[in-house]
């Protein structure tokens, strides 16, 4: 009798066991202890002032780590140089997925190197989440189910450019200095459509290439082309180039600066803050060097989590604040997959976040996707530069484009 009683134990007990473990459903880079997640972003050559992003992500996850993980796992991230480069981005996220076994790859940088790898992860079914680029083809689940960007997109800034210019400078000569990559002509394009037919404004444009050592060729015949109004749709270090040549040049046109090229720690100190004044553009993340934030309980939180994890860190470096939003996000995406830590359920919860908000957002700015809608962010809001921080102007916009990202 007594051999019966513990058996039916024993078998309730395995039942009870067998049940618990059914639940629990992992692809590669998961387990009861851990989450792999893969990154990549560069480190070193022309976008290295980017590094940064990656090292507060790896902070943030430290951070995570140190409170008792996600649902009891910990964060295994693990992040690799591409140094801007697509060939490296590919041999960078193969070795990730398929040495490392990452469960997905989070925040690779670059619209060159996303694009590279996007037809490799949705080919692999492997998430790339939260890309780092507002590029508009980074929000297409019809066509790349597996990836999914994460900031406004270009095409949208560049429309709300358009529309400010058009009520305050209806007739102003435009030139433009663009990236001849896949975000340049993004970013180009989202001003020309939202111009519409007063696009003749655009009476000059010049591109350049990330590698180029000098951009003062194209910067001076853009000034010598009579515009009075002056996009630079650049890296950081195109854009800090840009900064100082038109200030060099004595050129005073209406300055407007690509939201990607904005901190002053990477940007706007190297080339010069007193060139830099009155440059407007566009944020939706709060600027820890503005003082209407100084006594913000989000950008506290957040202060005091850089000066514990990452100490060697730039308070005034806005990158650093992009970053924590990001990962904040990412967290939020693994609490809601629970103990079904696929890689089709990162995604089904990736494309479910509801009016998730972070702690270095601007207020009214709400992150929201669906099946439908891979553009987390779809709000700005213009600021102009005063000589020592951003100043927020106008109200919160939601960008007009993003659910036709297959054109």
């Amino acid at each position: 009798m007594r051999s019966l009683v513990a058996a039916a134990a024993f078998a309730a007990a395995f039942t009870i066991a067998t049940a618990a473990n059914a639940q629990k459903k992992y692809d590669p880079g998961a387990s009861d202890t851990e989450i792999k997640i893969g990154n990549i972003m560069p480190y070193s050559g022309p976008a290295s002032s980017y590094g940064v992003i990656g090292k507060t992500e790896a902070a943030f996850f430290n951070m995570v780590n140190a409170e008792g993980g996600i649902n009891g796992r910990k964060i295994n991230f693990i992040s690799y140089d591409d140094a801007y480069s697509p060939p490296k981005a590919i041999e960078q996220a193969r070795k990730l997925v398929e040495g490392d076994e990452v469960l997905l790859i989070f925040q690779s940088l670059g619209t060159p190197s996303n694009s590279a790898i996007m037809k490799y992860m949705n080919a692999k079914r492997v998430p790339q989440l939260f890309v780092a680029s507002g590029a508009t083809k980074f929000g297409d689940p019809k066509n790349f189910p597996w990836t999914m960007g994460f900031q406004p997109n270009y095409q949208s800034e560049g429309h709300i450019y358009a529309k400010y210019i058009q009520e305050h400078f209806p007739s102003g000569k435009i030139a433009v200095f663009w990236q001849n990559d896949d975000a340049g002509k993004d970013q180009f394009k989202g001003l020309k459509d939202g111009l519409g037919d007063k696009v003749g404004m655009i009476i000059a444009d010049k591109s350049y290439e990330v590698s180029d050592p000098s951009i003062d060729s194209q910067i001076v015949a853009l000034r010598d082309s009579g515009a009075d109004i002056f996009f630079s749709w650049a890296a950081p270090k195109g854009s800090a180039q840009a900064i100082r040549k038109v200030g060099e040049l004595g050129w005073k046109p209406k300055f407007f600066l690509a939201n990607t090229a904005t901190t002053i720690a990477s940007v706007l100190k190297p080339a010069g803050l007193d060139y830099a004044k009155d440059i407007i553009s566009t944020s939706y993340v709060k600027d820890p060097t503005d003082p209407i934030w100084k006594d913000d309980p989000g950008v506290k939180k957040w202060a005091a989590f850089m000066d514990k994890y990452y100490p060697d860190g730039d308070k005034t470096n806005s990158n650093n604040a992009y970053a924590y939003v990001e990962s904040q996000a990412m967290v939020q995406v693994l609490k809601q997959c629970g103990d079904n830590l696929t890689r089709e359920n990162v995604m089904k919860e990736a494309a479910n976040l509801k009016n998730f908000t972070s702690d270095m957002l601007l207020p009214g700015i709400t992150i929201n996707t669906s099946p439908d809608d891979y553009f987390p962010i779809e709000q700005m809001q213009l600021m102009r530069f005063n000589g020592t921080s951003w100043e927020l102007f106008g109200d919160v916009i939601t960008g007009e484009v993003g659910h036709d990202a297959s054109h």
